[in-house]
């Protein structure tokens, strides 16, 4: 369909040139004897109707799409002057669905950083299945889909919830260290005799003890 638009397009642009050293009068009895060969041709199809290939009808919608409706009607044509309209918003809506359609099929690729805290998450937290994860995700204000995330787990190796080991107190203490703290509050006596009650804080992750 192209090449043949391509041809049609150079033909009629060698049409206009000569058309360019024409007088009007010659003009004019050119163009009537195009409409009057026009009403033989719909004299002889009867009821039957010209078959317009693709390539001619964006043709003729590129070429006659910007006349008035009112102009467009007083044209000689084979179609009807709503026909040329129609086949002028069929031609648009192809060429939007071209440039809408993705370069590349399926959906796009997950974000990189998406990814990493999806598997940051189950590992720090072994007993989350996906969709407890896909909850946690939207929380933080990360949208995906919860097919998203299975996908994710899949194709980093991660067996579902109830496949993986139970998590033990060590490793729950490690995947969470930045976040607890232990305290102890006990009673000290001073060289002098005086008591003195000690509230004591030490950080997990750092093991920096603040005492008060």
């Amino acid at each position: 369909m192209l090449l043949r638009l391509a041809y049609l397009g150079v033909t009629n642009a060698f049409a206009v040139l000569r058309l360019l050293p024409m007088s009007n009068r010659d003009k004019d009895a050119e163009i009537l004897a195009l409409r009057h060969q026009i009403t033989v041709l719909e004299r002889q199809l009867g009821k039957g109707k010209a078959r317009f290939s693709p390539s001619d009808r964006a043709f003729l919608a590129a070429l006659l799409h910007r006349l008035p409706l009112p102009a467009l009607r007083r044209l000689r044509l084979l179609v009807r002057p709503d026909t040329v309209l129609r086949w002028h918003r069929d031609l648009a809506k192809r060429r939007h669905a071209a440039s809408s359609r993705p370069k590349q099929p399926g959906r796009p690729r997950t974000v990189r950083s998406v990814r990493t805290l999806v598997l940051r998450l189950v590992r720090e937290n072994p007993n989350w299945g996906y969709r407890r994860l896909h909850g946690e995700l939207l929380v933080l204000g990360v949208k995906v889909a919860a097919s998203t995330v299975w996908k994710i787990l899949k194709d980093a190796g991660v067996d579902p919830a109830p496949d993986r080991s139970s998590s033990t107190w060590a490793s729950f203490l490690h995947s969470q260290a930045d976040a607890l703290l232990a305290c102890d509050f006990f009673e000290a006596v001073t060289l002098s005799g005086a008591r003195m009650y000690v509230l004591a804080v030490i950080e997990h992750s750092s093991r920096r003890i603040r005492i008060n």
